[in-house]
C-alpha cells in the first residue's frame, strides 16, 4: 500500500476478514515457509496476514511492515510479541537477507513493477522466496462499474485517473523474476466468494479496498450519491439469491519466486 492511496481502516478491511485470509493461505501452503528463519510481510494491513504468516513459519523471526498507521495499532493490538513497521513498501529499506517475504494483497497498490520485483528478490537469501498474491479483477463487473459510476457524474473530474488500471500478466512477471530466481511459479486463481446482504455486501468489501480512493475524493453527499449509482449498476451485474446472498467472483494472481 502506497503513500498515495489514502488512509486504510483496519475495521472496514476485516469486515471479510476470512475471505481476505484464504488467499494468504493459499499462497504461504505453496511456499517453504516452514523453514525459514527471518520473515516479513509487506503490507500487514490489520495482522491477519502475518498471524497466518507466523503459523506457516513457526520458527522465523518475523516483522510486519503497512505504510497504514491505523491497521499497523490494529496488527500491534492483535499480535503484541510482533516488530511492526510504519513504512511505505516502495521505499522500504531493509536489505536482509531474509528467507521469505510475504506481499499479498499490497503490491497491485505500489508503482514500478519492473524495479519493485528485482529489488525484493534481491533481498531474498539463497533458496528463500518472494510469495506476492495480487488481486487481477480490474474487468470484473465491480471494477468495471466503479469506473463507470467515476465517470458519470459531476465528480468525474475529481475521479480521473484514481483507479488503478494495471493488468497483471502471468508471462511479464516470470520474464522478470526468471533471470534472478532459481524457480518461478506463476498461477492465477478465481475465488467465489458468498456474501450476505446482496449488493450492498459488495459495496462493503470494496469500501475496504478499491473504493477507498474514490470516496477520499468525494464529500459526504457526493460519496452518497456516487454509491447509490454505483450500487444501481451492480444490480444489473449480480443475481441476488433467494436468500439474500450474492457470489462475488474474484481473481487473483499468485507468484512464489525462489532464490
Amino acid at each position: 500500500m502506497t503513500t498515495s492511496s489514502p488512509e486504510w481502516q483496519a475495521r472496514q478491511y476485516s469486515l471479510f476478514e476470512e475471505e481476505r485470509t484464504r488467499p494468504v493461505r493459499d499462497l504461504l501452503n505453496a511456499t517453504h515457509a516452514r523453514a525459514a528463519r527471518t520473515a516479513v510481510d509487506l503490507g500487514c494491513g490489520p495482522g491477519n496476514s502475518t498471524e497466518t504468516l507466523i503459523a506457516h513459519a513457526p520458527n522465523a523471526r518475523v516483522i510486519g511492515v503497512d505504510n497504514s498507521g491505523d491497521m499497523i495499532d490494529a496488527a500491534k493490538k492483535r499480535l503484541p510479541q510482533v516488530e511492526f513497521a510504519l513504512a511505505d513498501i516502495s521505499a522500504w529499506q531493509a536489505e536482509g537477507p531474509f528467507d521469505l517475504i510475504l506481499a499479498n494483497a499490497a503490491l497491485q497498490w505500489v508503482p514500478d513493477h519492473e524495479t519493485l520485483f528485482p529489488s525484493l528478490a534481491g533481498k531474498l537469501a539463497k533458496g528463500g522466496q518472494l510469495a506476492v498474491q495480487m488481486p487481477d479483477n480490474l474487468d470484473e463487473p465491480a471494477h468495471r462499474l466503479m469506473r463507470e459510476a467515476a465517470a458519470d457524474g459531476p465528480w468525474r473530474d475529481k475521479l480521473k485517473g484514481v483507479e488503478r488500471t494495471a493488468r497483471f500478466r502471468a508471462d511479464w512477471y516470470y520474464a522478470l523474476l526468471k533471470p534472478l530466481c532459481a524457480r518461478v511459479d506463476v498461477w492465477r486463481t478465481t475465488y467465489h466468494h458468498p456474501l450476505d446482504g446482496g449488493v450492498d455486501a459488495i459495496i462493503e468489501w470494496f469500501k475496504g479496498s478499491a473504493l477507498r480512493p474514490f470516496l477520499a475524493k468525494l464529500d459526504e453527499k457526493e460519496a452518497a450519491a456516487f454509491l447509490d449509482r454505483y450500487r444501481a449498476g451492480l444490480k444489473t451485474a449480480y443475481t441476488v439469491f433467494d436468500d439474500g446472498s450474492v457470489l462475488l467472483p474474484f481473481p487473483r494472481l499468485f507468484i512464489v519466486a525462489t532464490r
